[in-house]
């Protein structure tokens, strides 16, 4: 899969403010909400607004939020679940528990607003030092690789953007799937893509005004002169890495990333860089070869650091080291931060409160002890049982689809079939914990948390490379409201957290249930066969299994997909690059075409219910459009058409006109703006 089902679209940390009025709404209504509707709307002219419209009008935007969504009102539910866990874990800590010392020490030092700005300058003057101390190239070379960190899951992220100048991954290998493997990656940018430099519209003129105004704010909380010059040098140096980015859509072919290099052939491939003392700085000195995900910007961008000054580096080195720690540095650099990050970017007026802050900081480094928790008190063996039952009937009707498809060889059907039978789906939780042990934790000193907790998690992901592949760890807790493919392991993690209104509700109709979460459900299953899935075979490996008659069809209909959304346009100067989202809406219409066969043989020809008046058809077209219910604000919207392998929820809703069924269940005809003559309709399997 090329992303997580969802992405959240700020700083990393999920949203967390409560709207209680429409939270008690979520709470209360099972089933379709009929007063989000706006039936003014004909559901053949704009679906989406016919299923949420009464939500987009009445809901107004939290200052202190990008968006408000179907999504964002779960992770409501589940935040307070969690900062509730935190409040009992902290109140139990004891010598004798060193992880609830931990969680009570961490949350300590982030709310001691005081000892940051007392201990924060101080605790980074050592590492400001060392970059004081880079003379030549070989320093910088040392420098650049002390700051490599790894990524949980880059595969689920395929626009892997770091603040690094490179990013490192370990993953089961593309050639070996048994073993981890490192694999090298871009990086070096600290805005969200390369667009935001290199575009030439008043927007993103503006956007980067503000920027290199933030960048000389930042030097000078920091105490550094000539602040406009050397702001100017650092985006100057930005927008040269940008130049040398793959784009979004370029990073997702899996077949142009599988490049295998020798250390050794790092000096030869990507001059420039002291490559044998990078890798030393960064511990990986001994490791052997690397897969190569964007061979053309890592040459590109190694030549920038003969070409460049030094001392332009070291400026850039220091601007994103305080970016990266700034909460820990000072209220005034963390505030200087969210006043670029969350209000020109993203549109956020103000931040979350900070006791909810600190309880997502807990959350997102101590995950497994939270998580460990959580998944014990809220995610019940009925509600379990009940999806296990869903997803047996989607593998029913994935298998049934795949044989019955016309148009694949038997060759291909075969290994497709296969990778299906071994897929493994993982409900809820893992069940196997991480251990934190090593990991030390202040009270008194976030600055040192957030910087051992950086390493901590580093040398844990190196510590890897080589080892059998563990299939039981997951890439995600139970307090992620997500759900994932993870095909080098050839499988999917559903969390407990995702498992809430308006995805699931033991309590709503199947037909519901169906077009919700049966559809997540489904989204993920087809991953395993979509742009991307289709390159790997069922032990997790790169390897072609298609025949070329086979491929050629299955990519004359994505590509059909992709032009319908390249005429969708959030704005007039903005439309959605359906290159960049095809696997996301490949996995829309493989997942609701799926769920929707499964909902129906699950009636073993009864009809469904009605209720509130809308047939069991309407219920599971109406449970799908509802959940990608959502607004946001401008800056948050653009900046998720530009970095999003997802299409906004709205698009996304309109992945209905591809179904037959879908006309049926509203009577939609031709001459509405969603009609689709039965021809357009795109059929993939």
């Amino acid at each position: 899969m090329k992303s997580n089902f969802f992405k959240i679209p700020v700083l990393a940390l999920a949203v967390v403010s409560a709207i209680s009025a429409l939270s008690v709404e979520q709470d209360e209504v099972h089933g379709i909400k009929i007063h989000n509707m706006d039936t003014s709307v004909a559901p053949g002219d704009n679906f989406f607004r016919y299923a949420n419209g009464a939500f987009l009008s009445k809901t107004e935007i939290p200052a202190d939020r990008t968006s408000m969504s179907g999504f964002s009102l779960l992770t409501d539910t589940v935040n307070k679940r969690v900062a509730a866990i935190v409040e009992e874990i902290r109140g139990t800590k004891s010598a004798s528990n060193p992880d609830s010392r931990k969680v009570a020490d961490l949350y300590a030092s982030y709310m001691d607003t005081g000892k940051i700005d007392a201990n924060g300058m101080t605790a980074l003057k050592p590492r400001l030092a060392a970059l004081a101390a880079i003379h030549t190239r070989r320093d910088l070379a040392a420098a650049l690789g002390e700051t490599l960190r790894a990524d949980v899951d880059a595969l689920n992220n395929t626009n892997f953007r770091t603040a690094n100048l490179f990013g490192i991954w370990v993953a089961p290998g593309f050639r070996d799937p048994d073993h981890y493997t490192a694999y090298f990656m871009q990086g070096g940018l600290q805005l969200p893509d390369r667009a935001y430099y290199l575009t030439d519209s008043p927007r993103m003129k503006d956007i980067r005004d503000a920027y290199l105004k933030h960048i000389a704010a930042m030097l000078t909380l920091t105490g550094y002169d000539n602040v406009e010059a050397r702001a100017a040098g650092i985006l100057a140096l930005e927008t040269a890495i940008a130049q040398r980015h793959l784009t979004l859509a370029e990073n997702e072919d899996i077949r142009k990333a599988n490049n295998v290099w020798a250390a050794s052939d790092f000096a030869k491939n990507a001059p420039g860089l002291d490559w044998s003392t990078y890798f030393a700085a960064a511990d990986l000195g001994k490791q052997s070869e690397f897969i190569v995900w964007q061979p053309s910007a890592v040459t590109a961008e190694a030549s920038l650091v003969a070409e460049m000054p030094v001392d332009t580096w070291k400026d850039y080195l220091v601007f994103h080291l305080l970016e990266q720690y700034s909460v820990g540095i000072s209220t005034a650099a963390a505030d200087e931060r969210f006043n670029f990050a969350g209000k020109v970017l993203t549109g956020a007026q103000q931040q979350r409160p900070r006791e909810q802050r600190a309880v997502l900081l807990v959350s997102s480094i101590l995950g497994d002890v939270v998580g460990r928790a959580y998944a014990e008190r809220y995610f019940t063996l009925a509600d379990k049982a009940k999806v296990e039952a869903m997803v047996k009937n989607l593998l029913i009707a994935f298998r049934a689809r795949l044989r019955n498809l016309t148009w694949m060889s038997p060759a291909t059907r075969a290994e497709a079939l296969r990778k299906l039978d071994t897929l493994q789906i993982g409900i809820g939780y893992s069940g196997k914990w991480r251990s934190y042990d090593g990991l030390v934790i202040q009270s008194d000193d976030l600055f040192g948390n957030l910087w051992r907790a950086s390493l901590f998690d580093y040398h844990y992901a190196i510590s890897r490379i080589g080892k059998p592949t563990d299939r039981k760890e997951w890439v995600m807790t139970p307090q992620t409201v997500n759900a994932v493919n993870l095909p080098l392991d050839n499988g999917l993690n559903f969390p407990a957290a995702i498992f809430g209104p308006p995805f699931f509700d033991p309590r709503a109709t199947d037909a519901v249930n169906y077009g919700a979460i049966g559809t997540i459900i489904g989204h993920e299953i087809s991953h395993t066969f979509d742009s991307e899935g289709a390159t790997f075979d069922s032990r997790g490996q790169v390897r072609n299994w298609w025949t070329d008659a086979d491929r050629a069809h299955f990519d004359a209909s994505i590509e059909a997909l992709a032009k319908q959304y390249d005429t969708y346009a959030p704005f007039p100067d903005l439309h959605l690059n359906g290159h960049q989202t095809l696997g996301e809406n490949i996995a829309d219409l493989a997942g609701l075409t799926a769920s929707h066969d499964a909902w129906v043989a699950s009636l073993n020809g009864q009809p469904a219910p009605v209720v509130g008046g809308l047939t069991g058809e309407q219920q599971f077209f109406l449970g799908f459009a509802q959940s990608e219910v959502g607004k946001a604000r401008e800056p948050a919207l653009r900046q998720q058409v530009l970095t999003d392998p997802h299409s906004p929820g709205e698009y996304r809703a309109d992945t209905v006109r591809n179904l037959d069924a879908w006309y049926a269940a509203f009577d939609v005809k031709p001459g509405q703006a969603l009609y689709l003559p039965p021809s357009d309709r795109v059929h993939i399997w």
